[in-house]
């Protein structure tokens, strides 16, 4: 069963930050001890571009997530934050 600080996630677009380069933004389809699910994702390397990630994300929520991953399971411990895209503010 589903942790219930969980469900208000699960089937949303989401951005979760890591402890890492990596961005991933997706539908949160899952989740269980180790991992989280996500489909249909944007897994977005840092290192390869200039934009900072909070502009990526923007970007992102005003045209869409360019998908480039069908499924991804994320570590959990390897996540610093999770939050529904429709919860990023446009500045």
């Amino acid at each position: 069963m589903i942790n219930t600080k969980w469900q208000e996630f699960i089937g949303q677009a989401v951005v979760v930050d890591t402890n890492s380069p990596y961005l991933y933004l997706g539908t949160l389809t899952a989740v269980d001890d180790v991992f989280i699910n996500l489909a249909d994702v944007d897994v977005h390397d840092q290192r390869e571009g200039a934009t900072t990630k909070e502009c990526y994300i923007i970007e992102a929520k005003k045209s869409g997530i360019k998908i480039n991953r069908h499924r991804v399971l994320v570590r959990k411990d390897f996540m610093v934050s999770i939050s529904k895209l429709a919860d990023v503010v446009e500045y």
